[in-house]
């Protein structure tokens, strides 16, 4: 029981460092990376274990993989257009 929860968390850290590794520009504080994706995995876990009950480990912590990177998504940030000036992009 205790798996689940503990194995999502370390799963949305995992996520979280690998996001911050792959686009540190576009994502906001370290400490807030981590905590939406150890918190969004958390909640996926939590989900999914409502939806496909007890004894489903390994898709309820597939389901948390999944929502987690979804809310880690939400935090990246569009690429700047340097070369526009304030008047061309309005």
């Amino acid at each position: 029981m205790i798996l689940e929860p503990l194995g999502s968390v370390v799963l949305g850290l995992a996520l979280a460092w690998a996001a911050l590794r792959a686009l540190p520009a576009r994502l906001p504080s370290r400490r807030t990376v981590l905590t939406t994706g150890a918190l969004g995995a958390l909640f996926g876990v939590f989900l999914m274990h409502s939806v496909l009950g007890p004894g489903h480990v390994v898709a309820a912590l597939v389901g948390s993989a999944l929502i987690g990177t979804v809310t880690l998504s939400l935090l990246v940030r569009p690429r700047s257009h340097r070369g526009l000036s304030r008047s061309a992009a309005a």
